[in-house]
């Protein structure tokens, strides 16, 4: 498998896993799947210069998996934190894929001097919760009944990563 920065020939890819998601599950609070010029304007944010980076997991010359970091919230004292979010193919789970995309996307963050890492994940969703517990976040919140999708009400957890350890 082949860890790599992700490019803008990707969006089509990246769109094919998340809008499964949004089409399919709550883990994802979008409703309406993305279009290709919505995520190639989405995907401008990542220049290489930028503290913050997309990834991709390539395996067969197929992307397999995505992960990226954005502003954790648009205000400047936030500048030293950052939202991550991972996604894998629906049917790429138990490879050791997110873990993969986890490690890189965490290292490049430690390099670009962030100190604080976040994720939402929409509960239940214990595979995701696992994922983050091996790679040192902690649940720090929990907005109950936050989103609605698909006729029900859906809790988010918070959970964080000091990245100065």
């Amino acid at each position: 498998m082949l860890i790599r920065r992700m490019e803008l020939r990707d969006c089509d890819a990246i769109n094919t896993i998340y809008n499964y998601y949004i089409t399919h599950t709550a883990i994802t609070f979008d409703l309406a799947p993305w279009q290709k010029q919505e995520r190639e304007h989405w995907f401008a944010q990542f220049d290489p210069s930028s503290r913050y980076q997309a990834w991709v997991a390539e395996q067969d010359q197929q992307i397999v998996g995505f992960a990226y970091n954005t502003p954790f919230n648009a205000k400047q004292a936030f500048h030293i934190a950052s939202e991550i979010t991972i996604y894998t193919a629906p049917d790429a789970g138990g490879r050791g894929i997110g873990s993969q995309l986890m490690r890189t996307l965490l290292e490049g963050m430690r390099e670009q001097d962030l100190r604080r890492a976040y994720s939402l994940i929409t509960l239940p969703n214990p595979s995701s919760l696992a994922l983050h517990r091996r790679f040192g976040f902690q649940q720090v919140g929990q907005l109950n009944e936050v989103g609605e999708k698909f006729g029900q009400y859906h809790s988010v957890a918070m959970l964080e990563c000091d990245l100065t350890v």
